[in-house]
């Protein structure tokens, strides 16, 4: 009889909640509980209690209010020295020291706004309290994340007593319910930004050039690798007039999605200006950096060269913009095309000096972004500008300089290589007849 009335007790205690606890809580802990009532109702009806049911309600409930209010000198005032935590988290020990420790734990990972014992049953030496509780989670904990958020927890505790001490303790609680919610949002926030991040990636990669001017007697070669999603690196082929093509390279400061959507501006804005300054990259690199610097949030510019080449003569005048310098071959010699430039977008009024060279049959030129000279080995050592050097020198088409380039990087960082910054090679060749 008695275990019956205790048994609908709890079932009632733990009810319904609107998290849906009580299937959880329920199937986790009346078994023992049904075991526990029951073998210490034979107790009780065989020997005496020293100490009354309420005196254990009460015992508890102080226990419980003194750890919500920081007070951990109560888990060695109250827990037995052979005290057993049944409900242990990864990692945890089932110790009073171990015990100790969690607390403390979840009292730096949550500030609890409020702590209500809802209700209590007692019977013998068992206590079953029902709580709930509003908490800010302010620390990573058990896969929470510090949100700074309100969550609402629900949840029972079990206590056994013996001699005014508690020596025994099972919990169930819905954070496991909140945990899966907080999981489930963070996977649909995950799908929407990789979603974002695709659309991104289609509108950029259809900004760049697929195909490259066909010009008679020349070739012209590429590579593009972002090291993300979406990119700061850009090219670019304008077909200014039947004898004249522009090439361009760049690179914007920083990574992702800033640095993409400056990327976008930059190249439209030297579209924009090319095509109106006609064959002067000077010119072009001084007008757009005025439009560049009025429109780039601080802090953000971009590095460019922009060559300008006669197809019909060899010449290739051309201004830099802060970029690494061009690599030109000649004869088995390699040389840098230098020029000087500020970034584009950092400051008002610079001058871009203007050069140029002309390019006899089997010379080359490569352009390349600092991905490649600033990729890193296992051991650290930076890829650098002598690697491409070599390799320019030993070469006689852009393309098959690309791919040994490519090849040669591949060696040299390793399997495990995460790529740093993105990757962009551009080779101008023009061909022995």
């Amino acid at each position: 009889m008695v275990d019956n009335i205790l048994r609908r007790e709890a079932l009632e205690l733990v009810g319904t909640t609107p998290s849906g606890v009580p299937v959880c809580i329920v199937s986790c802990t009346m078994v023992w509980l049904r075991l526990t009532l029951r073998r210490n109702t034979g107790l009780r009806q065989g020997g005496q209690s020293s100490v009354s049911v309420e005196e254990n309600k009460a015992l508890v409930r102080r226990f419980l209010e003194e750890q919500v209010k920081g007070n951990l000198d109560v888990i060695d005032e109250q827990l037995s020295p052979d005290f057993v935590d049944r409900s242990l988290l990864p990692g945890q020990g089932p110790t009073r020291e171990e015990f100790k420790r969690t607390v403390a734990e979840i009292l730096d990972a949550f500030s609890i706004i409020n702590f209500t014992i809802e209700e209590q049953i007692a019977e013998g030496d068992t206590v079953v309290t029902k709580y709930s509780e509003r908490s800010v989670i302010r620390g990573e904990f058990g896969g929470l994340p510090p949100t700074g958020t309100v969550e609402h927890f629900e949840g029972i505790y079990i206590h056994r007593i013996s001699d005014g001490k508690i020596t025994e303790e099972w919990s169930q609680a819905n954070t496991l319910h909140t945990t899966l919610e907080r999981l489930e949002q963070e996977m649909r926030d995950r799908e929407r930004v990789e979603q974002e991040l695709r659309v991104a990636q289609r509108i950029q990669h259809a900004l760049l050039p697929n195909n490259v001017p066909e010009l008679e007697g020349w070739g012209i070669a590429h590579h593009y690798r972002p090291a993300r999603e979406v990119g700061g690196d850009f090219y670019d082929f304008l077909n200014l007039n039947e004898r004249h093509v522009g090439l361009i390279i760049g690179d914007v400061s920083g990574k992702g999605i800033p640095a993409a959507l400056v990327m976008a501006c930059t190249q439209s804005v030297l579209r924009a200006v090319a095509q109106r300054s006609g064959i002067l990259p000077g010119k072009t690199l001084e007008e757009a950096n005025e439009v560049l610097y009025t429109y780039l949030p601080p802090n953000m510019f971009a590095t460019c060269f922009y060559a300008v080449l006669d197809s019909t003569d060899g010449r290739l005048r051309y201004a830099n913009a802060g970029h690494n310098l061009p690599c030109c071959w000649h004869e088995g010699i390699a040389t840098e095309l230098r020029a000087r430039g500020m970034p584009l977008g950092l400051m008002s009024g610079m001058g871009y000096e203007e050069k140029e060279r002309n390019l006899a049959p089997g010379d080359g030129v490569l352009l390349y972004s600092d991905g490649l000279v600033e990729a890193h080995s296992p051991r650290r050592e930076m890829f650098g500008f002598p690697h491409v050097q070599r390799y320019v020198r030993a070469q006689s088409e852009g393309a098959t300089l690309i791919n040994s380039l490519l090849s040669e990087l591949e060696q040299f960082t390793g399997e495990d290589w995460e790529q740093e910054d993105d990757i962009t090679l551009l080779t101008l060749q023009k061909y022995r007849s």
